[in-house]
């Protein structure tokens, strides 16, 4: 298994900046993909941005240019840097990765955003 911790979320005013980290262990070497999703009141968990094995990038329409998906240099890592916030980028977020057949989640974070 692979087993996460997040951390980095809080309270920011909008246009400020936060980082998220998400730390793996366990079957690290099985990771496949590296993913941030959130999870705002009342709605659906939405995919943010992921990064795969191989360096390949994507990102929710909403966070282009804002956002920034990283990891280390060990791969175990991965980060992700929130700039220019808006209200409505309040959420909780969460790391998970695919591993295997199968995908891991974080506990979650809050990233709340006041006008």
């Amino acid at each position: 298994q692979v087993q996460l911790v997040e951390s980095g979320g809080g309270l920011v005013q909008a246009g400020g900046s936060l980082r998220l980290s998400c730390a793996a262990s366990g079957r690290i070497f099985s990771i496949r993909a590296m993913e941030w999703y959130r999870q705002a009141p009342g709605k659906q968990r939405e995919l943010v941005a992921s990064l795969t094995r191989s360096g390949m990038t994507n990102y929710a329409d909403g966070v282009k240019g804002r956002f920034t998906i990283s990891r280390d240099n060990a791969k175990t890592t991965v980060y992700l840097q929130m700039n220019s916030l808006k209200p409505e980028d309040t959420a909780v977020y969460y790391c998970s990765m695919l591993y295997d057949s199968t995908r891991s989640w974080g506990q979650g974070t809050q990233v709340t955003v006041s006008s």
